[in-house]
């Protein structure tokens, strides 16, 4: 068997491992949606609020540790979740992990981004 014809399996291989990476990504941003909404009202709420740069919930008065103790550990959940199932498609990809892991954060982000950008249509 050639060079050519060996490397040519490998770049197929590739192509469909980056097919992968971008559906494993696009799909996770669906549930992603979750945690990238309480990243933001948390700080909505808090430090946003104080520099002025947002309004406070009205009705906000239980403080926010009872929201960091929410939102911690369903960021944890999602981030862990999110790297099991990039790990293995990373190293597969044939992509630089430099261009490969802020990539699939910005997929990871379309959904939500969707979902904005609806809300002001």
């Amino acid at each position: 068997m050639s060079a050519e014809a060996v490397a040519g399996d490998t770049g197929r291989c590739t192509w469909g491992w980056r097919l992968t990476a971008l559906g494993v990504n696009l799909a996770l941003g669906v549930p992603g949606v979750v945690p990238v909404w309480l990243v933001w009202y948390v700080l909505a709420n808090g430090p946003f609020a104080e520099m002025g740069w947002t309004l406070r919930e009205p009705t906000e008065n239980d403080g926010m540790l009872l929201w960091l103790v929410i939102v911690v550990p369903v960021v944890a959940v999602f981030a862990g979740i999110w790297w099991l199932a990039n790990d293995p498609v990373c190293r597969r990809a044939g992509l630089a992990p430099r261009l490969y892991w802020p990539g699939g954060v910005l997929l990871t982000l379309v959904p939500t981004l969707l979902l904005v950008v609806d809300s002001f249509v």
